[in-house]
């Protein structure tokens, strides 16, 4: 059996590698199509690059913590990239109920007093008199990780790789991992725009994401090493791909600058923004219409949730498998 996976996002790439590892001994062969030059070019580059499974419980539903710890084990011993150093949340004294917000909210946390939050980070003594510690969560650097993924699927016998290219549409069976750009096949999917700012400073030290809440502009710093910094948060309904707005990058300096001083002065590397597939619910989904299975609505927890998907995914292809909490249930009458 042939399966063509199409897109080689996070979404892409982690299915094309379950399907190869799981339908290795049944002879199945893998084909993964990519119409951009290389993997990882799409908005899975923009991600934070959190594995954090309960804070995300202050927004999302229960099911994105359930699917979210698998991502966990997957990105620290299948392709072990992350770096397990917990997420740290803070907020100014001025937002404290933003804080006890988000303890009602999520699980599996520590409170921190203001020495907690020091000792945890040296460079923010000071700064917050008091936290949160989700200590068994991960970070990773985004492209690196897709980097490390994809080095694995050239390495596999029953794998290869077509680069600017686009879906033949005569395999056995096609897995449609293109996030927004399936919108004409997938009725509600939107755009939600995210923009993200890399800094660089030499000024500062933080081993762990730190989120900053606010009522109106909360703020993620994720570090990547070598004083680099992602800074994050945005989340518009809008679908304009490739356009930072100028108030974006005020509002995230500003609030970074109410982490640390320091990024004040931080050397701006670079900016980017791209569109975050999500259906009306913000959850993920799987749909079946015959022998294609669509991939999507990862929104922003793409690194989160596809390892999850894509062992689904594949249990779809290779055991006719049904999995309510995901599948789209119109799809499974049409299937």
């Amino acid at each position: 059996m042939r399966v063509e996976v199409v897109g080689a996002g996070v979404a892409g790439l982690t299915v094309a590698f379950e399907l190869a590892r799981e339908g290795a001994a049944q002879g199945l062969c893998v084909e993964l199509v990519e119409r951009l030059p290389r993997a990882g070019l799409g908005c899975s580059r923009y991600a934070g690059g959190m594995i954090a499974p309960w804070c995300e419980l202050q927004s999302a539903e229960p099911i994105v913590a359930t699917l979210g710890v698998e991502a966990l084990e997957f990105w620290t011993k299948e392709i072990p990239v992350a770096t397990v150093a917990g997420s740290l949340v803070v907020a100014p004294a001025r937002d404290r109920a933003e804080l006890v917000d988000f303890s009602r909210r999520t699980q599996n946390f520590e409170e921190l007093d203001a020495a907690g939050v020091a000792r945890l980070e040296g460079d923010l003594a000071g700064r917050f008199d008091s936290g949160l510690y989700f200590a068994g969560e991960a970070h990773l650097d985004p492209q690196a990780a897709m980097a490390a993924l994809g080095d694995r699927l050239a390495e596999m016998p029953n794998v290869s790789l077509r680069f600017g290219a686009g879906a033949r549409g005569d395999a056995d069976w096609t897995v449609d991992c293109r996030g927004f750009v399936a919108r004409d096949q997938l009725v509600g999917l939107r755009g939600v725009k995210g923009e993200m700012l890399m800094l660089r400073s030499n000024d500062l030290t933080l081993s762990r994401p730190v989120r900053m809440l606010h009522p109106k502009r909360p703020v993620y710093v994720v570090p990547r090493g070598d004083g680099l910094f992602m800074i994050g948060a945005t989340m518009i309904e809008n679908e304009e791909a490739a356009r930072v707005t100028a108030r974006s990058v005020v509002e995230l300096v500003n609030s970074a600058y109410a982490i640390h001083p320091a990024f004040a002065e931080a050397e701006i590397v670079e900016m980017g923004s791209d569109v975050r597939p999500a259906f009306p619910d913000n959850l993920p989904r799987l749909t079946r219409r015959g022998r294609t299975l669509y991939i999507n609505g990862l929104y922003r927890h793409g690194f989160l949730l596809a390892p999850a998907l894509a062992r689904r995914a594949a249990r779809v292809v290779l055991e006719d498998a049904w999995f309510p909490e995901v599948c789209d249930e119109d799809s499974r009458k049409r299937a």
